[in-house]
């Protein structure tokens, strides 16, 4: 049966990957699946027919015949289950993967989240000026522990793995305030990822669709 998944029809970013419909096109992409898209307005995302599968009205959503799902957590699980590539066989190896993909959307991504919260939509507010310093502070304590346990090596857990997929994609959106670059080595794993032939095929994917909204 088709997958179907959802993107914005003109994404925020401007195509540049970091709209959360990337992470799951990469994930198809590393375990080979095909797959359909289909892009939705911000009107259209809080309307009945898509509330119906994603009741908080974001992106993405993944539809299989019956199956619907969001949160890239969730979709990303379930193509990692079902699909051999991005989950080790080691029932070990396997575990720990899983507990990186929840790392990384746990508790890296949320004080990603915060920089972006305080810089883009509480940047006019007066209390900003003494809040920002704290929330990159708090944001420098959580990439220094991430740099600390990845060290020297490749990937988080041996070969690259779905946790590694999501922490690769959260860590991107943090890559143009320039903070990554204090990390070498996590600024060189997000490279990693970035280079990996079913990233860029996802990122093209997405970059295409709002080349040709912009034309």
């Amino acid at each position: 049966m088709t997958i179907i998944i959802t993107a914005f029809e003109r994404s925020p970013d401007g195509g540049k990957g970091l709209a959360r419909d990337t992470r799951v096109r990469w994930a198809l992409e590393e375990v080979g699946q095909p797959y359909k898209v289909r892009l939705v307005s911000f009107q259209a995302m809080k309307e009945p027919a898509h509330l119906a599968i994603h009741p908080f009205g974001q992106i993405p959503t993944f539809e299989q015949g019956d199956l619907a799902l969001f949160e890239t957590g969730a979709i990303i699980f379930h193509i990692a289950d079902r699909h051999v590539g991005l989950l080790p066989g080691d029932p070990s190896a396997r575990a720990r993967a899983i507990t990186w993909m929840f790392a990384a959307l746990n508790t890296v991504e949320p004080a990603i989240l915060d920089l972006a919260i305080a810089k883009l939509l509480e940047g006019d507010k007066p209390w900003t000026a003494e809040r920002l310093p704290l929330v990159k502070d708090r944001l420098r304590a959580r990439l220094k522990q991430l740099s600390d346990r990845l060290g020297s090596s490749d990937w988080l857990n041996g070969r690259f793995s779905a946790g590694d997929l999501l922490m690769v994609s959260v860590l991107l959106r943090v890559k143009s305030a320039g903070i990554l670059n204090e990390y070498p080595n996590l600024a060189y794993y997000a490279a990693r990822g970035e280079a990996r032939p079913a990233y860029q095929r996802a990122f093209a994917a997405q970059l295409a669709v709002n080349s040709q909204g912009a034309a």
